[in-house]
C-alpha cells in the first residue's frame, strides 16, 4: 500500500456531460446544478468581455 497518493489533493467535484444520475442523491444533483449554473455564467460572462472587445477593434479599424 502506497501512501504517497495520500498527500494528493482531493479533486474538486464536477461534473461530466452525460453521465449517469441514477445513483446521486438529492443534494448532489442540487449541488451539480449549482457548480454547472455558475459555470454558465462565467461563460457567459467571458463571452460578453470578448464580443465587446471584438466590437472595439470592429469599430477602431472602420473608423
Amino acid at each position: 500500500m502506497s501512501f504517497i497518493d495520500d498527500d494528493r489533493p482531493q479533486k474538486k467535484v464536477a461534473h461530466e456531460i452525460g453521465a449517469d444520475l441514477s445513483m446521486l442523491s438529492v443534494d448532489e444533483l442540487k449541488a451539480r446544478v449549482e457548480l454547472l449554473k455558475t459555470e454558465i455564467a462565467r461563460l457567459e460572462a467571458e463571452a460578453a468581455r470578448k464580443a465587446s472587445g471584438r466590437q472595439a477593434a470592429e469599430s477602431f479599424f472602420r473608423s
